[in-house]
């Protein structure tokens, strides 16, 4: 990513009412919290300066201001052991202020979705996440363009009706 790309931080601080991001992979780059997770690490949740970190307060910052922050997650049943661990650890999403729902991928054929994963701000600007097959990011690609603003909306608003919110969704 161009080092003038904005900071994630500075995109969601100029929003003053939406931010959506849609997700629709079934496994990401795995982190040294994923592995902590997989070796059977748990997180207290009661600890919450163990866990909080600056990503989080951002999201609790946008949405303290009236942004609506909202994440849809498209996932194949049954779902991967990444997805089991991004449900456990959506509960620090929730508590920051998002919503968060999920939607079977197998109730998605009939949508137009994109191919990529993106965060899209106001509906004035869209970060276009690029992945290498293995699920690391391997470039953001920002757009304004109208157009792909609005087919972009538009999927999102499609998987959010169907999705089912996170604390309804088994895994």
């Amino acid at each position: 990513m161009p080092s003038s790309a904005p900071a994630f931080a500075d995109l969601l601080g100029s929003c003053h009412h939406s931010a959506v991001h849609l997700e629709l992979r079934d496994t990401y780059a795995p982190t040294e919290r994923f592995a902590s997770w997989r070796r059977g690490q748990r997180i207290n949740w009661d600890d919450r300066g163990s866990w909080w970190d600056p990503y989080l307060q951002t999201i609790a910052d946008a949405v303290g201001r009236g942004v609506a922050v909202r994440r849809a997650r498209v996932v194949s049943e049954p779902v991967s052991e990444y997805i089991r661990w991004e449900h456990y650890v959506t509960r620090e999403l929730i508590e920051a202020g998002e919503n968060v729902r999920w939607l079977p991928r197998r109730q998605t054929t009939d949508l137009s979705l994109p191919g990529n994963d993106y965060w899209l701000f106001d509906t004035r600007l869209a970060r276009v996440h690029h992945f290498d097959g293995d699920g690391a990011v391997i470039e953001d690609e920002f757009t304004d363009d109208p157009a792909l603003l609005k087919h972009l909306s538009a999927a999102f608003d499609a998987v959010w009706e169907r999705a089912v919110p996170h604390g309804r969704f088994a895994v």
